[in-house]
């Protein structure tokens, strides 16, 4: 189910999906994931036996998650909040994080609505340099963070960063999908910042995973 102003599940949510597949998840693992939207992330770790937590800035996003997973019979804590803000203090053996990553023109006004799921910021970091510099006290030993984000926000200071705060970080999922509607309607000032070259037709997003030794 999918609240208006809703960020609907999509390629990045599907992307993320895969990698959370591909991870061996203990029953009872503690899973956080952050900027839930439909909690579609949240369901997918808890049908695989994680107590997860879900949370999200917007209350329709609260609302929504908590809908899909009493409708799905799944037990998922959601908070409303920014950010860790709501688990501080708490730790966890796998965060997913699917955060706003669009670069956006400064429009001087504050991102209100459903543009707050993607717009990030001229250079699409303002939530992805957030998340590097404070995740790394949230993973327990061993713990993992699993994020996407467009190529456009730079993963290679993504995983700069991950490593800097003594993380192994890679890009281990990518995948190349067609402008969405954000994306054509930002096209020209995009190319006008050389993010997109003058050929590209396509957006490029990946999967970064870090991991905190044990």
């Amino acid at each position: 189910m999918v609240l208006p102003g809703v960020y609907a599940p999509q390629e990045d949510t599907a992307l993320l999906a895969g990698a959370l597949s591909d991870e061996s998840l203990r029953p009872g693992a503690a899973v956080l994931d952050v900027g839930t939207g439909t909690g579609a992330l949240a369901l997918a770790a808890a049908r695989r036996g994680g107590r997860v937590t879900a949370v999200d800035v917007s209350w329709r996003a609260v609302c929504a998650a908590r809908l899909n997973a009493a409708r799905a019979g799944l037990r998922i804590r959601v908070r409303h909040g920014n950010l860790f803000t709501p688990v501080g203090g708490e730790t966890f053996d796998l965060v997913l994080a699917n955060p706003p990553y669009v670069p956006a023109p400064y429009s001087g006004r504050r991102t209100r609505g459903s543009a707050r799921a993607w717009d990030a910021g001229s250079d699409g970091r303002m939530v992805l340099d957030r998340i590097c510099l404070e995740v790394p006290r949230l993973l327990r030993p061993g713990g993992v963070l699993l994020l996407v984000q467009s190529a456009l926000s730079d993963p290679a200071r993504t995983e700069a960063l991950l490593r800097e705060a003594g993380l192994k970080a890679s890009v281990i999922r990518r995948r190349r999908i067609a402008f969405g509607p954000v994306l054509r309607g930002r096209e020209r000032w995009l190319r006008q910042r050389g993010l997109l070259s003058l050929t590209d037709r396509e957006e490029e997003l990946v999967v970064v995973r870090a991991e905190l030794p044990v």
